[in-house]
């Protein structure tokens, strides 16, 4: 629902060694999501959330610059193709 929003969401995975969970499968995904997407931000080490937290504008802002730019590639595209495939379907 947050990302539907738009909206970067913070997020803290359990992990294995402090028995939040059996693995560190959540850890893994965050960072995957984190890595590929640019929507999240994962805090594995509690220690930093505050820090995190106080400079949420600027790394939503640096971590998202790139994320758009594809958005923005991928749309244009998409619509090159789209008027392409309903040219002369009059």
């Amino acid at each position: 629902m947050v990302l539907q929003m738009g909206k970067i969401p913070i997020v803290v995975p359990r992990q294995k060694k402090f028995q939040e969970h059996i693995n560190n499968h959540q850890v893994e995904f965050a960072k995957q999501i984190e890595k590929r997407a640019g929507t999240i931000i994962t805090v594995t080490d509690i220690e930093e959330l505050g820090n995190v937290i106080k400079n949420f504008d600027s790394i939503a802002k640096n971590i998202n610059k790139e994320n758009i730019s594809n958005n923005i590639k991928f749309n244009a595209k998409l619509k090159k193709i789209v008027e392409e495939i309903f040219e002369g379907k009059d």
